[in-house]
């Protein structure tokens, strides 16, 4: 009998709102609230990604060194993140995302949470859900320890997801014939890990993964209630 995975992407599939800018402001506020006068030099951070003179990866290392700064000890950083993933359990999770994940784990799949946001604050999410892994996005460490805003690796987006997952197959010792995945996602970013899932499910998929999956005949759900 195949091994059985349950993979899960983060932002708007499991919770209601994007998590990775909330966080930034939520450790602005933690660590150093004078940092949130540069929110304007956030807004032109993004306006570059816009105008695609820096890709994703780079605009998130900006925005984190900007608001959260460019080195933290893990200790002083932990709490900071284990407060936000209270918050974001309390009342950021959709229902019917809680539902999915109970009927995944009550029927022995092993829950996966993949996700572009850091694993800072991910992991502790995933783990006040019941996830048993995370694959996402890493920080870097700088020679003193502490973590710092450059990316460690891939940005976990688009062909980097199916890329990372397979990687944390490998380290797994899980060759893909030998395991069912389930995937749910709710951007069309995510349709190369779709096409590669034994069962490819469309959760509060915006406009264009909506009109993908039902060329392609895949499963759509609306978690919102």
């Amino acid at each position: 009998m195949k091994a059985s995975l349950a993979i899960y992407d983060m932002d708007r599939t499991v919770t209601r709102r994007a998590t990775y800018t909330p966080f930034l402001v939520h450790a602005a506020l933690s660590l150093a609230p004078w940092r949130l006068l540069l929110l304007p030099a956030v807004a032109l951070t993004m306006a570059a990604y816009g105008l695609k003179l820096i890709d994703r990866g780079r605009l998130k290392e900006l925005n984190y060194r900007l608001l959260v700064g460019r080195g933290l000890p893990p200790e002083r950083l932990e709490p900071v993140i284990e407060a936000f993933a209270d918050k974001q359990v309390a009342a950021n999770i959709l229902p019917g995302a809680r539902r999915a994940i109970a009927a995944d784990k009550a029927a022995g799949r092993r829950l996966v949470l993949a996700t572009a946001s850091y694993r800072l604050y991910a992991a502790a999410i995933a783990r006040r859900l019941g996830f048993d892994d995370v694959v996402a996005t890493e920080t870097g460490l700088d020679i003193a320890g502490r973590i710092v805003a450059r990316i460690e690796g891939s940005n976990f987006y688009g062909p980097a997801k199916l890329d990372m997952l397979l990687a944390w197959m490998e380290r797994e010792g899980l060759a893909r014939d030998a395991v069912h995945i389930r995937f749910y996602s709710d951007h069309v970013s995510d349709h190369h890990v779709h096409r590669w899932a034994d069962e490819p499910v469309a959760a509060n998929p915006h406009a264009r993964l909506k009109r993908l999956a039902l060329s392609e005949g895949w499963e759509v759900v609306d978690w919102s209630e």
